[in-house]
């Protein structure tokens, strides 16, 4: 029996895990937090216990499936699965073009070295416009807006949690989700150390969420509403001459501009569409602008809905003009072990974001960061016509649960010619693919977050080694996706993988000697790829973007380190950090200035009435992708898929605590169980996000057990945020009603 230490790859947070492994059996024994972990120092939550659930769970893929004649699956050998996919695939291709095929990548991604490493090189090979992924039912609204202003996608402004004196947080609930584009684990012991030191906390959300009732006050907003308050509290701090730009001053253009786009906002003016108190906003404007310290944080409330992107902007737009951008308790820019975009290249100074360079086929959405949005993925499939999507490619994603109007896109699902699946589940979006690639189990890879330390509270770097050996005969992840990028690039099914790998290290490498900002510039490419070896496959890029990142280290620097690495508080980073054309940051990009004349009509608009609902998500700690809802541990307890409504409205109604209600929307209709609760504002009703596990074929026994309601039933695949065409899912008008319990049966007689 050994202990093994790694990172849980499971959500956000990055938590530390100590795992007893019993080496000759292959198997682990028991999960615990790593109490010498250098960022989460032993927190663990449920997710990341369920760790071994996951690996023994007995429907996880094993083996390649191909599905036969009759629709069922047939495990397959790897060579077997490869070859229909060489068959198949080019045909597609040959008969409609690369932009008949496309691209769905799922949020586990992102904890996926080999989609994180090679999925580029993969989406290059396929030479389709048409990529998609979860994104754009998440965070790219924010991504866009931070782009805009300081010149790349993740560059973003995070909190300084553990030293700031006043957090204002709208739309996020951190004690669900250990963080969500803030890397931090343990947000509930963070979050009540600020109130234990004497700081503030308060939370904008329309419900009384987990996080809401650790806080000192709970402002229960309108959905939709938020870039509204946001526009408020600029007036005031700039009508009161609260404003102070500190680091960035000097370094800002625009801001003439946002003062006067904020006069028209007084608190008075958005009271009724806000649904807060004129002199609340007013106070709270006041309290943050004259904190010691603070920062706003904004996440999936504010980025699914109308006015994603603008409420996004004008979170940072208020760090700014208070002067809580790049100091200590503030907004912050994490400096991770690997590097980011804002770490190449010259420093303060770049080519900036540019969106739009393309459109999807059937609706003119437009492009974001090389992709387009998955709100239109279904029309790309079922709208017939030059350049119909007619093969798919899924990585990590059940998108049917997960992405609007789920069941046209279920039913577009059906009529492809060819779709493969690299996946661990037979779910409802695999179900309908023709062969499914598995991955090794997360225990039985390495791990290491190029994402999530860019969007840490905290410096930090850690390598996680596999903890099991992978089955025989399993590739190791990125081995399957360079045999893909073999079929795809026209080599057939048996391509040299070792020799696409070193094609893609030395194109690596070509970079970092080739700027002029490198560490390695000006060295032979050769040279420095022995220099990497023996080491292969991700280990080698890994250790690559580390010698080459802002701090030189090695992989063989982490591995000497199970604990991890501690870097150090968060540190000011400006000016070097903006990759803008200006080499200053744009507080007022003319996309955002635009939309603001949204704001105003929505401000003109008339006011919900009385008999109004509209649905909004909701996040649970043990629920974060719709694939957790097979493991015992995580759906153990009472029932989470519920719709919650307010007493008023349950009165109003007539519905039952504990009974059924069908809610209706424009696409579509779901049942579910009601939970009447004074933690929901009157008027809006929410459905947990990802559940909807009741559809013939998947094959997830312990998910269809606790199958709840898949809220993306209703969402609406025309309503999208218009700067990113990000998916509406917060504020979605439904109509609610009881259903009546059946009649009972006539006596016989």
């Amino acid at each position: 029996m050994t202990v093994a230490f790694r990172t849980c790859p499971l959500c956000e947070a990055t938590c530390g895990l100590a795992l007893e492994v019993d080496e000759g059996a292959h198997t682990v024994t028991k999960v615990r937090g790593d109490a010498d972990d250098v960022f989460s120092h032993g927190f663990l939550c449920p997710k990341g216990v369920s760790i071994k659930e996951l690996h023994d769970d007995p429907d996880r893929v094993r083996t390649p499936l191909v599905k036969q004649l009759d629709g069922t699956f047939a495990a397959a050998t790897w060579d077997e699965a490869f070859a229909v996919i060489a068959d198949r695939l080019p045909a597609v291709v040959a008969a409609g073009g690369k932009d008949a095929v496309a691209a769905y990548i799922g949020n586990p991604a992102a904890h996926s070295l080999a989609f994180l490493l090679y999925g580029k090189v993969l989406l290059k090979a396929l030479g389709t416009k048409n990529i998609f992924s979860a994104s754009t039912v998440d965070q790219y609204p924010k991504q866009a807006a931070s782009a805009l202003m300081f010149g790349t996608g993740t560059t973003i402004a995070i909190p300084d949690l553990d030293r700031t004196d006043y957090l204002l947080c709208l739309g996020a609930n951190p004690l669900a989700s250990n963080g969500s584009l803030m890397t931090a684990p343990d947000a509930r012991g963070r979050l009540r150390a600020i109130r234990a030191r004497g700081g503030r906390i308060v939370v904008v959300d329309p419900r009384r969420s987990r996080t809401a009732a650790e806080a000192d006050e709970h402002l229960p907003i309108r959905p939709g509403t938020d870039a509204l308050l946001l526009m408020a509290m600029l007036q005031v701090i700039f009508a009161e001459g609260l404003e102070a730009l500190n680091a960035a001053d000097g370094l800002v253009d625009g801001l003439d501009e946002v003062r006067a786009l904020a006069a028209d906002f007084p608190p008075e003016a958005v009271a009724d569409a806000t649904g807060l108190d004129a002199d609340a906003i007013r106070r709270v404007a006041r309290d943050f602008a004259t904190a010691p310290s603070a920062v706003a944080y904004g996440r999936i409330g504010t980025t699914t809905q109308a006015f994603g992107t603008t409420a996004s902007w004008l979170i940072d737009v208020l760090n700014v003009v208070t002067g809580n951008l790049d100091r200590a308790g503030g907004a912050m820019f994490p400096l991770p072990s690997a590097g980011l975009p804002n770490t190449k290249g010259e420093p303060g100074r770049g080519r900036g974001a540019r969106f739009g360079r393309w459109t999807s086929r059937v609706r003119g959405l437009g492009e974001v960061f090389g992709e387009l949005p998955v709100a239109c993925l279904a029309e790309e499939i079922d709208t017939p016509g030059d350049g119909q999507v007619r093969a798919l490619i899924t990585v990590a994603g059940n998108p049917v649960v997960s992405t609007p109007n789920s069941d046209r896109l279920a039913a577009a699902l059906d009529e492809l010619d060819f779709m493969v699946s690299i996946d661990i589940y037979v779910n409802e979006t695999t179900r309908h693919a023709d062969v499914i690639l598995p991955s090794p189990s997360p225990l039985e890879k390495a791990h290491f977050d190029f994402v999530f330390q860019g969007f840490a509270i905290r410096n930090y770097t850690n390598y996680s080694p596999p903890v099991l050996p992978r089955p025989e005969g399993m590739p190791d992840e990125w081995e399957t996706v360079l045999r893909l990028v073999g079929v795809a690039t026209g080599q057939g099914p048996d391509a040299d993988v070792a020799a696409i790998d070193d094609f893609v290290a030395r194109a690596a490498i070509g970079k970092e000697v080739g700027d002029p900002y490198s560490p390695w510039h000006g060295r032979d490419v050769e040279e420095a790829l022995a220099e990497l070896a023996p080491r292969t496959g991700t280990a080698r890029l890994i250790d690559l973007m580390l010698r080459t990142g802002p701090y030189g280290l090695t992989l063989t620097d982490l591995e000497a380190q199970p604990h991890g690495i501690d870097l150090g508080p968060l540190e000011p980073r400006l000016p070097a950090v903006l990759r803008t054309p200006s080499g200053r940051i744009e507080l007022a990009p003319p996309a955002l200035v635009a939309d603001v004349a949204r704001l105003h009509d929505a401000l003109a608009a008339a006011p919900a009435g009385d008999g109004d609902l509209v649905l909004i998500g909701r996040r649970h700690l043990r629920s974060n992708n719709s694939w957790m809802h097979n493991l015992p541990m995580l759906v153990r307890g009472p029932e989470r898929c519920t719709l919650h409504v307010h007493p008023d409205d349950a009165a109003r109604l007539e519905l039952a605590d504990g009974g059924q209600a069908t809610i209706r929307s424009r696409v579509g209709e779901v049942t579910a169980p009601v939970e009447v609760t004074a933690d929901i504002r009157p008027g809006v009703v929410s459905l947990p996000h990802g559940w909807g596990h009741d559809r013939d074929g998947a094959d997830m026994a312990v998910a269809r057990a606790h199958a709840g309601t898949n809220s993306n039933v209703l969402t609406d695949e025309a309503a999208v945020e218009p700067l990113t065409g990000t998916a509406v899912l917060n504020g979605i008008p439904v109509e609610v009603a009881p259903v009546a319990a059946p009649a009972p049966l006539a006596a016989a007689g």
